[in-house]
């Protein structure tokens, strides 16, 4: 029997679509169950000199879903044109490659915050800054989309005493819930968090919270499980920080259980959300958390807020 090869051909199912398609389309093709998605300029119109930690979008762009090579393309047509009947979807095989090198052509160090520094495995880290290593994946998070490194900065923050001379970070038990690479729960425990809970749906993302954790020496430290098995892994604590970097849907849904997973005066932020849903979740959150002005980037919303002592 041949042998597999080292690096195996994929299927790539594209389309063009508008800025305001792009967070739709994206839903869609994860939907579909691709293993991750880009978003490329459509028509070389660059972006110059955006601010450390920012990935703005084009008016008009390509957005790519890769796919497993054996996954049927006609299959997956029919499904995404009948979730977006007015995109043009399109299929093409991809030569197997080791692509995650070739992101690391452009994947540099990145600062969030005054302190922290996301950081390539074999590259230079900026001195002075708390380190997280990590390498490009399959699992969503390496600090260049807006919500994560609103997520990044927010911790960052949280690291320091506020006005009253609190330091909520360090010592703290945190749930990093759809923690994606982990990179969140990570950086919280390099900045001096005490523990951490990733929870997520999707294995690939457990096993690669794992191995960056493992990576990162803080393996010892933190936890990767599904969400159905979060009321175990806490064993009756309750979490002093929560972070969820999903999607707006979802998160007006787990609200009643974040509230639930949180101590009173616990911190609670929240992203992955377009800035024109912030408002109506900020509203629904204020039932059971004392919420602060939302945080915007690029169309993006990140919203913190506290606990409430009392419902």
């Amino acid at each position: 029997m041949p042998s597999s090869p080292a690096h195996p051909d994929w299927l790539e199912i594209s389309a063009t679509v508008a800025r305001e398609q792009a967070d739709a389309a994206e839903a869609d093709l994860l939907a579909a169950g691709a293993m991750a998605v880009t978003l490329l300029d459509a028509e070389d119109q660059p972006v110059l000199e955006p601010l450390p930690g920012e990935t703005p979008l084009w008016p008009t762009l390509c957005i790519t879903g890769l796919f497993p090579g054996d996954a049927d393309p006609l299959r997956l047509l029919a499904e995404l044109s009948r979730r977006a009947p007015g995109v043009a979807w399109r299929s093409s095989r991809l030569a197997g490659r080791a692509w995650e090198r070739e992101w690391l052509r452009d994947f540099g160090p990145r600062r969030f915050g005054r302190h922290l520094a996301v950081v390539p495995g074999g590259q230079a880290a900026p001195q002075g800054c708390v380190v997280v290593r990590l390498d490009p994946g399959l699992a969503f998070g390496t600090g260049t989309h807006p919500t994560t490194a609103l997520c990044l900065e927010w911790l960052d923050a949280l690291a320091l005493p506020d006005p009253r001379g609190d330091a909520p970070l360090p010592g703290a038990l945190l749930v990093d819930y759809g923690c994606g690479s982990g990179i969140l729960a990570i950086a919280a425990l390099q900045l001096g968090a005490r523990a951490a809970i990733g929870v997520d749906l999707d294995p690939q993302a457990l096993l690669a919270t794992r191995d960056n954790a493992a990576a990162n020496g803080v393996a010892d430290r933190l936890v990767a499980c599904e969400p159905e098995d979060l009321d175990t892994v806490l064993a009756g604590r309750k979490a002093d920080i929560l972070l969820a970097n999903i999607l707006a849907g979802p998160l007006h849904e787990l609200l009643p259980a974040f509230a639930a997973h949180l101590r009173p005066g616990g911190r609670l932020a929240l992203s992955g959300i377009l800035a024109d849903q912030a408002a109506a979740l900020c509203r629904r959150a204020a039932t059971w958390f004392e919420m602060e002005q939302p945080e915007i980037r690029d169309e993006w919303a990140r919203l913190a807020g506290r606990r409430k002592v009392e419902d």
